[in-house]
């Protein structure tokens, strides 16, 4: 036999297994509250062991269900069932419920080689306009990579994994922890590497790297091991995409080299810069090679503080001894480190007498935006005007943030800013509210469109026979167990579920029915019902109706044929006893009468 699916807290039943990963398995889903197919990621039971990661692994995708975006993949729910192991005890099993998108993961895309310079740069818009909107929403991703987006079949780019990178970082103390767990070190930004706090300028990086790698078929950095890999993005320069391939458009070579800039202070600023960046690279003059080499000097040129930090990370990476040098170079480590404290001299001499570079690192005043989500207004406000910073409070609807408190700001947590600068609140207005447009008499084509158009989703669609309403006619209007009516305020986005009329109804079987019941009976349910007289049979032997031309369902306004008995049975007269007297009377009259005697006179 085969095993009863499993079912998450009596709602989510989990199907097929479709992707895993280091950190969790995921599974096709039925949401059978709601009746729809949903994915459904499960944690891996070594990580749901631990009940601080399992706090920030559900904190992180409440965070991340917020979001609303056609480049985002929905996180719809994050709850935590149970389930008994062979040993008998009870183990939490952690789960997050997402949007199910088919497609192709971008990972499998680059797996067949470089992309077009006009994919890789429409790939790359697609997830810089999901960071947009995720970090004007206060989210950090923190895990970038081409595992964690999907290519649809439309084309269209969903970015995954909101926020859950968070979950990994909080509990994991070295490079090697963290990528056991994310899978690879290819796409940390330095900052990351270093186990630094990181803000959205990480993200940027991380997508600077997954555009090399469309446009090149490589990421910039490999190894032996992960933590080779992250010194490199601490301190090695890249190589410009068209130096591996040649083929590409010189314009996009600063853009990228802009992207990977150890300094997140000389990364693009934002999100919306680099995609404007983007836009401007492939219709825009190719630099010149001078050009590009002075922007490689400025990105990457040594300094004193770079090279305070390169040490320290050396230290702080982690205990893992395996770190590799993959790049060609000398093998003795102390003719790099000469030739390091050389140019690091000759570049401070250069910067003290001509000041030919203007420092580009953060201001000594800056201020750095904390944390407010989930503060009042008034309380947030508090924090950032002790910061010296001008918060403005901006209304956003939500569905999961409660009214009157903050769901993040922008510029979001952890950036460095000016001092007096301008802070957007965004500050939850509750969920948007949607009216139910007219539904009822509607055709469900009709229907669906005006769903759609008032900002809803439709659910599930139950048939119900009715006699009066032509096929496809919506009948009633629900949402879970309440039943609505047009004009009424629901959440933006609700599901609605709508009766539909089957066009069809049930007939009994009447036989045995007087002919009145039967056509009374069909009557009532729209249908004209029509008498056949069979005179071959008869009324005595079979009373009322003997047969029907159709039972069970029936499209409306049908005839219903029945047919009875009418033929009669014939029955003689019975032959009378003789009697001995009238006998004889009848006897001698026939006598007489056939003698042929006159009568007497």
């Amino acid at each position: 036999m085969q095993a009863e699916p499993r079912v998450l807290n009596d709602r989510y039943r989990v199907d097929d297994l479709i992707g895993r990963g280091g950190m969790a398995s995921v599974y096709r889903g039925y949401d059978e509250k709601l009746g729809r197919t949903v994915a459904i990621k499960i944690l891996e039971r070594d990580l749901a062991g631990d009940s601080t990661f399992r706090t920030r692994f559900r904190l992180e995708a409440q965070a991340a269900s917020r979001m609303a975006h056609s480049s985002i993949v929905r996180v719809f729910d994050a709850g935590e069932d149970s389930e008994t192991d062979s040993s008998g005890a009870k183990r939490p099993v952690p789960y997050i419920v997402m949007e199910l998108v088919t497609g192709t993961l971008l990972k499998d895309v680059i797996a067949r080689g470089p992309l077009t310079p006009k994919d890789a740069v429409r790939y790359a818009d697609g997830i810089l306009e999901a960071l947009e909107y995720s970090h004007r929403a206060g989210v950090v991703h923190r895990d970038i990579k081409p595992g964690n987006v999907m290519v649809t079949e439309a084309g269209q780019v969903k970015v995954m994994d909101f926020g859950i990178a968070r979950a990994v970082s909080d509990s994991s103390s070295t490079v090697a922890q963290t990528t056991a767990i994310l899978g690879t070190a290819a796409y940390f930004s330095p900052e990351q590497a270093k186990g630094e706090a990181v803000d959205a300028r990480a993200d940027l990086y991380s997508t600077g790297v997954v555009l090399y790698e469309m446009l090149t078929g490589r990421p910039p950095f490999r190894g032996d091991s992960p933590v080779a890999v992250a010194y490199q993005h601490v301190s090695e320069t890249p190589v410009a995409p068209t130096a591996v391939n040649p083929e590409l458009p010189r314009g996009l070579d600063p853009v990228v080299l802009r992207a990977l800039a150890k300094d997140p202070y000389q990364r693009y600023p934002d999100a919306a810069r680099f995609r404007e960046a983007l836009d401007e690279a492939l219709d825009g003059r190719a630099p010149t090679r001078r050009e590009l080499d002075t922007l490689t000097n400025e990105l990457y040129g040594p300094s004193p503080r770079q090279a305070q930090e390169t040490a320290r990370t050396l230290r702080q990476l982690s205990s893992d001894n395996t770190m590799t040098r993959t790049q060609s170079g000398p093998p003795v480590v102390w003719i790099w480190s000469a030739v390091a404290l050389v140019a690091v001299l000759i570049v401070a001499i250069l910067f003290w007498v001509n000041t030919i570079q203007p420092w580009t690192g953060a201001p000594a005043s800056s201020r750095v935006i904390p944390d407010v989500a989930g503060m009042t207004y008034e309380r947030a406000a508090a924090e950032l005007e002790a910061n010296d910073l001008v918060p403005v409070e901006v209304g956003e609807p939500s569905d999961t943030v409660d009214e009157g408190v903050v769901i993040g700001t922008d510029p979001g947590e952890g950036l460095s800013v000016s001092p007096d600068q301008r802070v957007e609140v965004h500050v939850s207005e509750g969920p948007q509210v949607a009216v139910v447009p007219e539904l009822v008499g509607l055709g469900l084509a009709d229907a669906r469109q005006a769903i759609t158009d008032a900002g809803l989703s439709l659910g599930a669609i139950l048939p119900v026979d009715d006699a009066s309403s032509a096929k496809d006619t919506v009948l009633s209007i629900h949402s879970g167990t309440d039943e609505l009516a047009a004009g009424d305020e629901v959440s933006q986005g609700s599901v609605i579920d709508l009766e539909v009329a089957t066009g069809r109804v049930q007939v009994n079987n009447y036989t045995g029915w007087s002919v009145e019941s039967a056509e009374n009976a069909l009557a009532e349910l729209g249908l004209t019902s029509e008498v056949i007289e069979d005179e071959n049979c008869m009324a005595a032997d079979q009373p009322g109706i003997v047969s029907q031309s159709s039972i069970g369902s029936v499209p409306i306004r049908s005839t219903i044929s029945v047919r009875v008995c009418t033929g009669v049975e014939e029955t003689e007269s019975p032959t009378p006893s003789p009697d001995p007297e009238a006998g004889q009377d009848i006897d001698a009259h026939t006598s007489h009468e056939a003698q042929g005697s006159p009568a007497a006179p």
